[in-house]
């Protein structure tokens, strides 16, 4: 089953990549595996996936004592000054930058242990109350402020938009961080550069893809619905 899932899902990639006149290659699929367990994680890695996203530090440096060494972690979910001592050189990625307070305890940590952190701004392009992320008008002001942080590279951008049952109806948000994106870009920022969007999920990467998309989360449509009692 997750064969087949993982094949359906970078094939619908591939698709919305020749509709958008892109290289499929430009795209990175991530499996989000947050509370699945290891032997899943296992099995998509077996299938050929190196790309792991994980919303929590505790789950996710559990994991990878117990997987591979190749793989490559992403930290997507909402990310407290005080856990970023535990994953600080062990991600690939951070993807949810959404504060300068948070950007400086990365870049304390990165110091300390000297490797450099990357990251992506996190913006809540929606504007929805219950998500964290730097409203758009904000975020140039904040990429700026964390620029000249030492140790800490800034990638591009991340967003989760919202909750849809029309794919089509987060068009409109993709579109803004990609606007968004080659706005900064147009700024030339030392140490910033806005290569990176992460965004769709589930019910949108297609959209996403093209509308821009560099890395794509995907978790249900890979691993099936979670179960959020264990």
């Amino acid at each position: 089953m997750l064969q087949r899932n993982l094949e359906e899902v970078q094939e619908k990639i591939q698709e919305a990549c020749k509709r958008a006149g892109r290289d499929p290659k430009e795209v990175t699929l991530i499996a989000v595996s947050k509370t699945k367990p290891v032997e899943m994680l296992q099995t998509v890695y077996d299938c050929g996936t190196r790309d792991f996203g994980e919303n929590k530090v505790q789950e996710m440096c559990g994991k990878m004592e117990n997987l591979p060494k190749d793989i490559n972690w992403h930290m997507i979910g909402h990310l407290q000054t005080n856990k970023v001592k535990y994953i600080i050189g062990k991600t690939k990625l951070i993807h949810s930058v959404d504060s300068v307070h948070l950007a400086k305890e990365i870049s304390k940590q990165a110091v300390k242990h000297n490797v450099s952190a990357d990251i992506l701004i996190e913006v809540n392009i929606a504007q929805e109350e219950t998500k964290f992320g730097i409203n758009v008008d904000e975020t140039l002001k904040m990429v700026k402020e964390i620029a000249v942080m030492p140790n800490i590279k800034i990638k591009g951008l991340m967003t989760i938009a919202p909750y849809v049952t029309n794919p089509e109806d987060n068009r409109q948000y993709f579109r803004g961080i990609k606007q968004l994106a080659v706005d900064i870009n147009n700024q030339n920022i030392d140490n910033v550069s806005m290569d990176t969007l992460s965004m769709g999920m589930t019910g949108d990467y297609e959209v996403a893809v093209e509308e821009g998309a560099t890395l794509v989360r995907v978790g249900t449509g890979i691993f099936g619905e979670r179960n959020y009692k264990k």
